[in-house]
């Protein structure tokens, strides 16, 4: 029998929020051992068994764990009855191209998948809402966490005043190094590059290159958006550094499993 290893965070009472390691699973070599990505190359069978230990975990059926297949935009899906009602084929062409899922639906895991991106969680215990933000750089740079708490006021009346967020692990700002290309499309969007970014000697010492803090800017942006600096909470985990314990593409390519950060409403 696997049993899942995950990391669990306190998002408030009826929520229960995690993000999964390595450990715990049935998938092998650089999927080993906990993936349920299907987009990544991994094993059909092995995703199939990691789920179901997953789904057993949280006391669900398979149908109602979710994640869309990502795409580094900001498209959001809203999880709810209707949804659930549609057949699987539905379903899965409604995730197709989403980035975020959102629901006030108790008992449905939402979730999304990284490995050095930075998952996002957002619970909103008022009106008993969650939301599961995948932002890579280019979701950053797009500035999708605000977009899913506009998304959350808009479609659930929640007030960012109430909403508890948990920045999950991902790539650190001393590990993320970048083309100027990447800094130069920060500094567009006008962020504060000073805080958010510094230049760090290359591996080889022949210069030095820009590095960017994705939690810090996604942080900031959801400051921007109301949301009060004490219900934002950031991992301390670097993947690129802890890769023996979370996926890391840029340490085992992106022919490698993928951390699966996920979220639900428990009652």
């Amino acid at each position: 029998m696997i049993v899942p290893i995950l990391q669990y965070y306190a998002l408030g009472e009826g929520v229960t929020a995690f993000s999964s390691t390595r450990q715990g699973g049935c998938s092998e070599g650089r999927y080993g051992e906990f993936n349920i990505n299907r987009y990544c190359g991994d094993s059909e069978e092995a995703i199939r068994q990691n789920r179901q230990a997953l789904c057993g975990l949280l006391g669900i059926s398979d149908d109602r764990l979710l994640m869309p297949h990502q795409v580094h935009l900001t498209q959001m899906a809203v999880i709810d009855e209707p949804f659930l009602q549609c057949p699987t084929p539905d379903q899965q062409a409604r995730l197709e191209g989403v980035d975020a899922l959102m629901t006030d639906v108790t008992g449905v895991c939402i979730g999304v998948s990284t490995a050095d991106c930075i998952p996002v969680l957002l619970a909103d215990t008022t009106h008993r809402a969650v939301c599961a933000v995948h932002a890579g750089w280019r979701g950053t740079v797009k500035r999708i966490v605000e977009k899913a708490v506009a998304k959350m006021t808009g479609t659930y009346g929640s007030r960012p005043a109430d909403i508890i967020v948990q920045i999950g692990p991902g790539i650190s700002l001393d590990s993320f190094e970048v083309g100027d290309e990447v800094y130069e499309a920060f500094a567009a969007e006008g962020f504060n590059m000073e805080s958010i970014s510094q230049r760090y000697p290359t591996k080889d010492n022949d210069g030095s290159k820009w590095h960017i803090d994705l939690p810090a800017c996604n942080r900031q942006q959801l400051v921007a958006a109301g949301i009060s600096p004490a219900n934002i909470a950031v991992s301390p985990v670097c993947t690129y550094k802890q890769s023996e314990t979370f996926f890391s593409a840029r340490r085992l390519s992106i022919n490698s499993g993928r951390i699966f950060t996920g979220i639900m409403i428990t009652g």
